[in-house]
């Protein structure tokens, strides 16, 4: 069974810095939330292990990639069995073109969401890959046009 692990105001705060910039040295960390380099390191390590810490990524500019279409995807389907889903699920994770892909509630079972080049791109992964599945029964698309904010 997963429990909530209890996390004090000095965690809480490196796990912050931490989202804010994985790539920050200890020292700087260190400095930021007010502890020595060594305690600053045992508690990085131990949120590591404790498992709240489970990985570290880098922030990539899908303009220079060529990402300029994204969309967010509600997939309804034509059934709610449990093999309806894994076989969705299974056929969506071969797809390079969805980033995420979340069993939601709601009028949708499934939100993904997309990156293509461009809308081109994005209408051919619609008819060729969500079109095709016969677990799928509606598709709603929305297209990012810009955005506010993006933690991610």
């Amino acid at each position: 069974m997963q429990y909530m692990i209890e996390l004090d105001n000095i965690s809480k705060r490196i796990l912050r810095e931490l989202e804010g910039d994985g790539r920050v040295s200890n020292a700087e960390l260190a400095t930021r939330v007010g502890l020595s380099a060594s305690a600053c390191l045992r508690r990085v390590q131990e949120l590591e292990r404790s498992g709240i810490i489970v990985g570290y990524r880098a922030v990539l500019n899908h303009k220079k990639l060529g990402i300029g279409c994204i969309a967010y995807v509600g997939v309804g389907l034509s059934d709610h069995t449990k093999h309806s889903q894994e076989a969705f699920e299974q056929a969506i994770t071969r797809s390079d073109e969805v980033r995420e892909c979340h069993n939601i509630t709601g009028s949708y079972e499934y939100l993904l969401r997309v990156e293509t080049t461009d809308l081109i791109a994005y209408k051919k992964f619609h008819t060729d890959v969500l079109g095709v599945l016969p677990q799928v029964h509606a598709i709603t698309t929305f297209v990012v046009m810009d955005s506010a904010k993006d933690d991610r």
